[in-house]
């Protein structure tokens, strides 16, 4: 026994100096030995997992040119950055495409690292926990417990970090850091280590010729500072160690990592995590010329369907490009309804314009490949796409580039003006008509005039504004939608409290029924919006309401696009955030196309529901401005200049009344069915007899006599016989 003893205990010393060994050859670990210990982050149990074998901790070495692996991205130059070691100068921006080195994103941003791929030393509480340590991440008014504005440090000292588990071997290259989003505090790191690691316990901090390289960080909390690597660096792990912050404040981050994941068909959740697209189409970022250099080749593509025009132009004088997708382009044809897209009212929601590029190309496609649905769509359907409606802010937010230009960089307008605020406040002036019980006597409850002083020249109204605008009322567009960016959700109007108190409160249209299936139409066909188990982007969950949320419970705006699009138009307009980052990487929007593109299309067949129809007179000619009225809904629509009409509805049975100046109302009940397809209703107007007798004594030159005025006439003339 004594000697099994002694040779156990020979073999455990034995193994002891080789794990010492390797251990030393590896790198050497963080001084303090209760570094490790600070960790309050829960891993979860994938290191069960079986992983490739590693050799020996050499992938942590810096790239060299032996290594191989497909595709190869091309190697980013040293970054250029100061030999001393302590403290190196901040990295100026370079070209505006690409505008990142070498790798993308890891996806901190977009939420594709999951919050159990985050883990810190130590946090401040919950709310500001390393999940909370995302770039451009929003705190909102609160800065509650559960969603604050970053991820913070439990205490202020050299020893904290934030580190991502890429959960496969990645070759990092940058780090792009931000402050903390906050209303009233002034957190940031001022620099920072990296180091990484293939197990999370041996690290190595990367270097600069012989010493520890110090990254410089951010001076301010909003704009994003981009660090290169000076060589890639290849491991699993990457962790963030802040050096120095401000002086006034605490240690809080956000971050974006940007590294290439290396190949490994062994990693089931590598593979099962992963998105393809099967459509050719042209996945990159577009500038202005390069977009209206794609919108000429799909009109050459496909002449016959597409047309090309602008509707005006921005405060710096770009034209705002729409292409119409049509079997007639160019013209309205009686009973067709008239659908639009726009993008980009603010300029730096990127994301929703390439977007839109992508849907025009993939509609002429299949259109060509003969696809009966969309070719049944085209058809149907007069279908405008309007992908920029704010080029100048974009070409702002296309110069700083993708995860460099904060949350706001190319939001406005040239000249300061956030377009979706933009347009003239109608809701108060109906509702204040309502109290006074004046609608629809004075103030009709749809198509309600834009106010003088919004049309004068000295109103603070955007150029782009006043062409949307002029563009909405020279077509009769039914139904609408405006993709924006930063959440994941559909809000449908109204847009602003009704309740002048309130910042909350949930305003619904007559409409609020129709307005829900169609936000629901695009929650429920999109892959992540209605997904119970989606990490919300910033701090709202909308899934109590399956994706979808009214506008005005969300959060008030005044003078909001689909609130004037209702109370002054036909068209039933909604706001669609098509995701959580604002300009993603060009390599994410391949994934992005296949998020929404059901969406996008299932949202347009919706402009065919309900009933639609025609109102003439009794020789057969269309009746231009026509008022179309449902029983039991307080808004009604007017018809176009051909007397076509459309309204959209959900399935039922409806008591519709026509009804125009100098015609006798007509009454019929309408049925809507399940099926797609709008139920045709069409109503023959007669004349009244006094706008008959108007007409013959009009043909004949003569008026009409207007017995109040002739009784005040022979009045007046009595008592002047009196006198």
């Amino acid at each position: 026994m004594s000697r099994l003893g002694t040779a156990g205990l020979a073999l455990a010393l034995v193994l002891l100096a080789v794990t010492l060994a390797g251990v030393r050859a590896q790198g050497t670990a963080l001084e303090d030995p209760d570094y490790y210990g600070q960790e309050i982050w829960s891993r979860e149990p994938y290191y069960t997992r079986q992983e490739p074998e590693l050799e020996s901790f050499s992938p942590l070495l810096p790239a060299g040119p032996g290594e191989k692996w497909e595709p190869r991205p091309q190697e980013p130059r040293p970054s250029k950055k100061a030999t001393n070691p302590k403290k190196a100068p901040r990295r100026e921006k370079s070209a505006p495409e690409p505008p990142l080195p070498g790798c993308p994103p890891l996806g901190l941003e977009t939420l594709k690292i999951t919050d159990f791929q985050l883990h810190a030393s130590t946090a401040k509480r919950y709310g500001l926990g390393a999940h909370r340590g995302r770039l451009n991440i929003q705190a909102g008014i609160n800065e509650n417990d559960f969603y604050d504005g970053a991820w913070c440090a439990g205490r202020n000292d050299l020893h904290q970090w934030i580190e991502v588990d890429a959960r496969r071997l990645t070759r990092f290259t940058g780090v792009i850091t931000q402050g903390r989003n906050s209303l009233w505090l002034s957190d940031w790191v001022t620099s920072y280590k990296v180091m990484v690691s293939n197990d999370s316990h041996t690290w190595v901090t990367v270097k600069n010729g012989s010493g520890d390289m110090i990254f410089q960080g951010n001076s301010e909390k909003e704009i994003p500072i981009l660090n290169e690597l000076p060589v890639p660096m290849v491991a699993r792990y990457i962790r963030v160690n802040p050096q120095s912050w401000f002086d006034n404040g605490s240690i809080c981050m956000r971050m974006e990592i940007l590294g290439c994941p290396l190949p490994d068909p062994n990693n089931y959740y590598h593979r099962r995590n992963e998105m393809t697209t099967t459509d050719d189409l042209d996945f990159k970022h577009h500038n202005y010329k390069e977009m209206r250099q794609l919108m000429k080749v799909v009109n050459e593509m496909c002449p016959n369907i597409t047309r090309i025009y602008n509707i005006g132009k921005s405060h710096q004088g770009l034209k705002l490009y729409a292409v119409e997708i049509s079997d007639h382009p160019g013209e309205h044809e009686v009973g067709e309804p008239e659908f639009h897209y726009i993008a980009g009212a603010h300029g730096n929601e990127v994301l929703g314009r390439e977007l839109l590029l992508l849907l025009v190309q993939f509609l002429c496609q299949e259109y060509l490949a003969h696809n009966a649905r969309i070719v049944r769509l085209v058809e149907e359907t007069r279908i405008h796409i309007l992908p920029s409606l704010n080029p100048d802010g974009y070409e702002k937010a296309y110069e700083g580039g993708s995860e460099l230009g904060g949350w706001s960089l190319g939001r406005w307008t040239h000249d300061g003006i956030d377009i979706n605020n933009n347009f003239p406040d109608l809701n108060t002036l109906l509702w204040e008509a309502e109290d006074r019980q004046n609608v629809p006597r004075k103030v009709p409850n749809h198509y309600i005039a834009i106010p003088e002083w919004f049309l004068s020249e000295n109103a603070t109204v955007a150029a782009e504004t006043r062409a949307v605008i002029a563009w909405m009322e020279k077509i009769p567009f039914v139904l609408g939608g405006n993709l924006q960016g930063g959440e994941l959700v559909v809000a449908y109007p109204y847009d602003l409290v009704r309740s002048p108190w309130k910042t909350q409160e949930h305003t619904p249209t007559p409409d609020d029924h129709v307005f829900r299936w169609l936000a629901y139409s695009y929650a429920s066909t999109h892959r992540l919006m209605t997904d119970a188990r989606r990490r919300v982007c910033h701090t709202e969950d909308f899934q109590k309401e399956e994706g979808t949320v009214n506008g005005a419970s969300w959060h008030t705006v005044a003078g909001s696009l689909n609130d004037f699009s209702y109370l002054h138009t036909n068209c039933f307009e909604l706001s669609i955030y098509v995701g959580c980052d604002k300009y993603p990487h060009e390599s994410q929007l391949p994934e992005e196309w296949e998020n929404n593109r059901e969406s996008l299309i299932v949202f347009m067949e919706q402009v065919h529901r309900g009933i639609k129809g025609l109102v003439r007179d009794s020789h057969g000619k269309g009746i231009p401005n026509a008022i179309i009225s449902v029983e039991g809904v307080n808004h009604d629509v007017r018809t176009a200049n051909d007397g076509d009409y459309w309204r959209l509805l959900n399935p039922g049975e409806y008591a519709v009344t026509a009804k125009a100046e100098g015609f006798t109302a007509s009454t019929k009940n309408c049925m809507v069915g399940y099926d797609m397809g709008a139920t045709r209703c069409d109503f023959t107007l007669s004349k009244t007899n006094m706008a008959r007798i108007r007409e013959i004594m009009e043909k004949f030159g003569k008026q009409p006599v207007s017995l109040p005025a002739r009784r005040l006439k022979l009045r007046g003339r009595k008592r002047r016989q009196r006198g």
